[in-house]
């Protein structure tokens, strides 16, 4: 769906599966930072799509209850995002259709080359995250097979993870279709409950990184195999 901010005219470019029907949601233009209400309770004449962009002033009494807003729904930068250009991005405008991405967010080089050689082994191309505003950029404009995370990226602990927390806002078709992979000295590796309890789907410890090829592939075959019929349902209704 595309709206265009009142105050500093940005078109905006917002994805379905973005907006709950039915609510009023509170977002931020990603260019002026002006609060804004995309209101799917209403129609008006005129108005292409289904959500009406107001600014928080415009709710006028007597107008009747609505429900309640949603707050924190992000939204796509189209201007692009500080700290990443995907017009500059020479290795994701430049792989085939098909090639598995792995996005990783690591700054530690030993860890990081372990990490490159046991996805590679697997066939998936390896894609740096260098930091929040860049990984967080080229999540925006791609799609990535895998997500592997470690503890402290960017000087930052994963309970206070910009990053995870823009995964935990995706839509759940979207973030369905990631295997989210997160790395720490106090993890234990595959332990469901904590992969559960942290919002990815599997957890190793830095102690297994030697062994990463052999869990991941082990994860990942588990976890293709657990959604296969559910995608498969999908595709026949024509969701998918």
């Amino acid at each position: 769906m595309e709206i265009i901010c009142e105050e500093c005219k940005a078109k905006l470019n917002i994805p379905d599966e973005k907006l709950p029907e039915g609510q009023q949601v509170s977002v931020r233009c990603p260019r002026c930072r002006k609060k804004l209400i995309l209101d799917t309770t209403i129609e008006r004449p005129g108005v292409s799509g289904a959500a009406v962009v107001e600014s928080t002033e415009s709710v006028r009494p007597g107008d009747g209850p609505r429900p309640a807003i949603e707050e924190g729904v992000e939204l796509p930068q189209t201007e692009g995002t500080p700290g990443y250009s995907v017009e500059e991005d020479n290795v994701l405008n430049s792989y085939e259709e098909g090639v598995k991405l792995a996005l990783v967010m690591n700054n530690d080089e030993q860890q990081t080359k372990k990490i490159k050689e046991a996805l590679e082994g697997l066939g998936y191309r390896y894609v740096p995250g260098n930091n929040t505003e860049e990984a967080v950029g080229k999540m925006r404009f791609h799609r990535f097979d895998l997500i592997i995370l470690s503890d402290y990226f960017d000087n930052v602990p994963l309970e206070e993870s910009h990053i995870l927390n823009y995964l935990n806002h995706l839509s759940m078709f979207v973030r369905r279709k990631m295997f989210v992979v997160l790395i720490g000295e106090g993890l234990r590796t595959m332990d469901d409950m904590m992969a559960f309890a942290m919002s990815a789907n599997l957890v190793i410890s830095l102690n297994d990184l030697d062994k990463l090829s052999i869990i991941l592939k082990r994860a990942v075959s588990d976890n293709e195999k657990f959604y296969k019929v559910f995608f498969d349902t999908l595709r026949e209704v024509g969701k998918a």
